[in-house]
């Protein structure tokens, strides 16, 4: 597969799936909407993208994905979430609905707009482990951290300790654990592609 572009599935049923679309297609893949079953079943690996993760989890339910995208997850199916598709990746949240579905995808608790009112959206640089060419500008919307990461899970970025990031400083915003990757932040939308390529190389390799 390594000389052949990989199909990614973006999730469309919520949520920043265009801007993904797009940079998969800079890094190397060919991106194709998701929003059935059967479409599920025709790609490499699956972005969960930036929206708001209770209307995400509940609309799985409805266009009767939520099964079939558990057990691509469980057969080792490639991952990629940013934001909410963090929060859908996770094996448990924090300040979630109680109706909320979990993929269990990545053994991680997270805490759902962690960030609250203090800076509810803002963009720094974060020095992400796998990515060369320096920091990566990061942009972060009502976006959770992680609380908790199980020993199988490599954490790839922290908050930084400046001045302004207060109690954030040193929560974990990247992870990845085998196949499937997850930021806190949305890099769909600052027009570096370097998160997309790391996900492109996953998908290539398996």
């Amino acid at each position: 597969m390594t000389n052949q572009r990989p199909v990614i599935g973006v999730l469309a049923l919520q949520g920043d799936v265009r801007e993904h679309a797009a940079m998969l297609e800079r890094a190397g893949a060919r991106a194709v909407a998701v929003r059935r079953p059967e479409e599920l079943a025709g790609v490499d690996g699956l972005v969960l993208p930036g929206g708001e993760s209770t209307t995400m989890s509940r609309l799985l339910g409805v266009f009767e994905l939520l099964d079939p995208l558990r057990e691509r997850l469980r057969e080792g199916m490639p991952a990629f979430g940013s934001c909410a598709g963090m929060i859908l990746l996770a094996r448990q949240v924090l300040d979630g609905r109680p109706d909320q579905e979990q993929l269990d995808a990545l053994d991680v608790v997270v805490r759902r707009n962690a960030f609250g009112r203090q800076v509810d959206s803002f963009e720094g640089d974060l020095d992400v482990t796998g990515l060369d060419g320096g920091p990566l500008h990061a942009v972060f919307i009502r976006a959770p951290w992680v609380e908790k990461a199980g020993d199988g899970v490599d954490v790839l970025a922290r908050i930084p300790h400046t001045s302004e990031a207060g109690a954030a400083a040193d929560r974990i915003v990247a992870v990845r654990q085998g196949t499937v990757l997850a930021t806190a932040f949305h890099p769909e939308l600052t027009g570096d592609e370097r998160v997309h390529r790391l996900f492109v190389g996953i998908v290539q390799e398996t």
